[in-house]
């Protein structure tokens, strides 16, 4: 008995490096590719000579960014805030209307094929009608990055709650619950995993919305930023900002990924890993 006990730490003790190589490549693989990425715009810029007015080297859109960095960062602050705003907006819609139509057949057949054709017309397109409807502002802002990233939402909420594993189904059934029990039990938990896909899909095209409308009608923001600076010349102050978007939309997304992770933990125990 006292030989198991002490051969159980050692039988552990090797999964230790393994999880500390883990951790230490999730970080280490990221650096090292947006070293590379880096490197390799640089390198271009100094083999084929281009101008700053076309595309600055890195050294000068970091010089750049401390030229204006309180401006920069506080342009980023706003174009964050919508972007959240307009993605708990839409993710809070898209969860109900996705609901709505995995649970009722009429609903789904009435409003299915309205919601594919807005989904097909471009949102550009709207820019001047939104213009018209909202005027300048935050408003058309966030409503363009509704529209954006409303639609994945809502399909793969509709998805997962029309694709609930069989057994549990007729376990249910089989227990005599009720269609609210049901839902509550078994076919939101089973479906959440498909709804995060639609929310890590929307998260970018939230972001792309707010930068559109920045550029069309905004008052504020990256977006706008962009259009200002290129409109002068001055590209390294507009890559900057480019960068700065990159940055949040990065950060926005794996926010939502360890959000998942924190939910869901019974996800990552009951799938194969890589």
């Amino acid at each position: 008995m006292t030989d198991l006990a002490e051969a159980a730490p050692a039988a552990v003790a090797p999964d230790q490096p393994v999880r500390r190589w883990r951790a230490v490549s999730a970080v280490a693989w990221p650096l090292l590719g947006l070293a590379l990425a880096i490197g390799g715009w640089w390198l271009a810029t100094a083999l084929f000579a281009v101008q700053t007015i076309i595309m600055p080297a890195p050294p000068e859109v970091v010089s750049a960014f401390r030229a204006l960095q309180g401006e920069l960062l506080a342009q980023t602050g706003h174009t964050a805030v919508a972007t959240l705003l307009g993605f708990g907006l839409s993710a809070v819609v898209g969860v109900v209307i996705g609901a709505a139509i995995a649970a009722w057949r009429p609903f789904e057949r009435m409003f299915q094929p309205l919601l594919v054709a807005f989904n097909a017309v471009p949102k550009v397109a709207l820019a001047p009608l939104m213009l018209i409807w909202f005027g300048y502002g935050r408003t058309p802002v966030l409503a363009m990055a509704f529209m954006v990233c409303f639609f994945p939402i809502v399909l793969s909420t509709a998805t997962g709650l029309t694709t609930t594993p069989a057994d549990l189904a007729e376990l249910v059934r089989a227990m005599d619950a009720s269609r609210l029990q049901t839902f509550r039990t078994v076919r939101l938990p089973a479906a959440l995993p498909q709804i995060f896909v639609g929310l890590k899909v929307a998260m970018p095209l939230a972001l792309i919305g707010v930068v559109v409308g920045e550029m069309q009608y905004g008052e504020s923001g990256l977006g706008t930023i962009i259009v200002q600076t290129s409109g002068q010349g001055d590209t390294a102050t507009a890559f900057a900002a480019i960068v700065l978007l990159a940055l949040v939309s990065i950060v926005l997304y794996y926010s939502l990924v360890l959000a998942e992770r924190l939910l869901l933990p019974w996800v990552r125990a009951t799938t194969s890993a890589r």
